[in-house]
C-alpha cells in the first residue's frame, strides 16, 4: 500500500482537497496521510469539519501579520519533520499559495514525488496575482504530476517543455466539492442572511482580498459599492468581509452603515454556497469563485486586471473588469437592467469540471506510483486556445 499525503492550509486548498482525500481513503491502493500548515485557521477547519476530515498533523503556523517569507521557511522546517517520520511515497499539492509551494519544495528536497493538483493556470504577470502566480510556476518546476483541470492548462504547461506524458486533463476538484455540498443546503448561522435569501429580492454577493487590490484601488471598490447601493435600493448586497486588516481598512470607511449592504465575518463554505446560489451577480477578485458561481448559472464580473482562469471569460460567464469605479458601477449596473446581456452570461457553458476530477486523480497517481491506470481524461470542451490567451486580461 502507498502512503500519500496531502498537503494544504487554507480555505480555498481544503475545497479542492476535500474530494482527492475522501477519494484517496476509499482507494485500496493507497493510504492517507493529511497534513494541514493552518495558513488560514478558523475558515480551514470549518471546511474539514463539513467534509469529515481529521488532518492527521496540523502544524497551526499562522501568525498575525506574518511575513510571507516567514511563513514559507516556517513551513518548510515543520514539513521536513513530518516527512522525516512519515516517509510518504508521493505528495500532493494544490493551487498556488505558499502552504503549496513550501510543501513542493520540501518533499522535492527529500526526493519524494510531487502531484500538483489545479496545475498549469497562468496569468503572464509574475506580479499578478501576487505571489500566486510566482508560487504556482515555482510548483511546476518541482512536481512529477501534473493535474491540469482544462485543456489550456495542458496548453500552458507544454509551452513551457513539460512533457505531455507528465500531464492529465482531470477537471478541477472545485466543482465535485460544490456539487457535493449544494445539495446540502447547510443553514446559515445568522438568520439575516436566511431572511435575505429566503425574501427572494435579488443580491449581489461581492468579495474582495487580492493583495495587489489593497489601498487606493478597494478603496475604489468601496466607493463603487456605495454608488451602487444608492442607486439599487430594491438589490442587496452581501460582503462577507476577509479578516486582513488591510482590507477592512480600505473597504468599512466607504460602505459601513448602508441599509441595504449587509457585512459578514468570512462565511463557512457551505454557507458561501449558499449564498452563490441564491445571488444574481457575483463581483469578486477571487480566483476559485470564477470557478465555482459558473456551476451554478451566476455571471461574474473579476475585478482584476488579469486572470489566470481565462477559460470563462472566452466562453463568456466571466468578465475582466478591473478595479476602476465607475466600470464596476456600469457593469454590475448592466446585468442588473439589461435582461439579454445577464442571460448571456448566466447561460455560457462552464468549463471546469464535470465532478469527477478526484477520481482522475487518484487513478492518475495510481499510475504514477506503478499501482494503476489513468481512466479518460476530461473534456473542458474549449474553443481555440489563442482566444483563451486573449481572455486573460483586460
Amino acid at each position: 500500500m502507498k502512503k500519500i499525503m496531502p498537503i494544504y492550509g487554507t480555505r480555498p486548498e481544503a475545497i479542492k482537497v476535500a474530494p482527492i482525500v475522501k477519494a484517496l481513503k476509499e482507494a485500496d491502493e493507497f493510504e492517507c496521510v493529511v497534513v494541514v500548515t493552518g495558513q488560514h485557521r478558523e475558515m480551514l477547519d470549518q471546511v474539514n469539519e463539513l467534509f469529515g476530515i481529521t488532518p492527521d498533523y496540523d502544524l497551526d503556523v499562522i501568525q498575525p501579520r506574518q511575513t510571507l517569507n516567514g511563513l514559507l521557511t516556517k513551513t518548510i522546517a515543520g514539513l521536513d519533520e513530518i516527512f522525516e517520520k512519515e516517509k510518504p511515497d508521493a505528495v500532493v499539492v494544490q493551487g498556488d499559495t505558499t502552504t503549496s509551494t513550501a510543501g513542493a519544495i520540501a518533499a522535492f528536497y527529500r526526493g519524494i514525488p510531487v502531484v500538483h493538483a489545479e496545475a498549469g493556470l497562468r496569468s503572464y504577470d509574475i506580479f499578478s496575482p501576487f505571489p500566486e502566480e510566482a508560487n504556482r510556476k515555482l510548483t511546476s518546476q518541482i512536481a512529477s504530476l501534473h493535474l491540469a483541470p482544462t485543456s489550456l492548462s495542458k496548453r500552458n504547461l507544454e509551452r513551457e517543455t513539460f512533457k505531455g506524458s507528465d500531464i492529465v486533463i482531470t477537471g478541477n476538484s472545485v466543482i465535485d466539492a460544490l456539487l457535493t455540498v449544494v445539495e446540502k443546503k447547510v443553514p446559515f448561522s445568522d438568520p439575516k442572511l436566511e431572511e435575505l435569501v429566503s425574501s427572494g429580492k435579488r443580491i449581489v454577493l461581492v468579495t474582495t482580498h487580492r493583495r495587489e487590490n489593497q489601498g487606493e484601488p478597494m478603496r475604489g471598490i468601496g466607493r463603487a459599492l456605495a454608488k451602487l447601493s444608492n442607486a439599487e435600493p430594491d438589490v442587496e448586497f452581501i460582503l462577507p468581509l476577509h479578516r486582513n486588516p488591510a482590507v477592512r481598512e480600505a473597504l468599512l470607511p466607504e460602505i459601513d452603515g448602508l441599509p441595504n449592504v449587509t457585512l459578514t465575518e468570512p462565511l463557512a463554505y457551505g454557507e458561501f454556497t449558499r449564498i452563490i446560489d441564491a445571488s444574481t451577480v457575483v463581483l469578486t477578485d477571487s480566483g476559485g469563485v470564477q470557478e465555482e458561481a459558473p456551476s451554478l448559472g451566476k455571471p461574474v464580473l473579476v475585478m482584476r486586471l488579469n486572470t489566470e482562469r481565462p477559460e470563462a471569460v472566452a466562453a463568456g460567464t466571466v468578465r475582466l473588469i478591473g478595479t476602476d469605479e465607475k466600470r464596476i458601477f456600469d457593469s454590475v449596473s448592466e446585468l442588473l437592467h439589461d435582461e439579454a446581456a445577464y442571460n448571456e452570461m448566466a447561460n455560457a457553458v462552464n468549463p471546469y469540471g464535470d465532478g469527477k476530477a478526484s477520481e482522475r486523480t487518484v487513478a492518475a497517481i495510481a499510475e504514477l506510483l506503478g499501482v494503476g491506470s489513468r481512466i479518460e481524461e476530461f473534456d473542458s470542451k474549449l474553443s481555440d486556445p489563442d482566444d483563451m490567451m486573449r481572455a486573460t486580461s483586460i
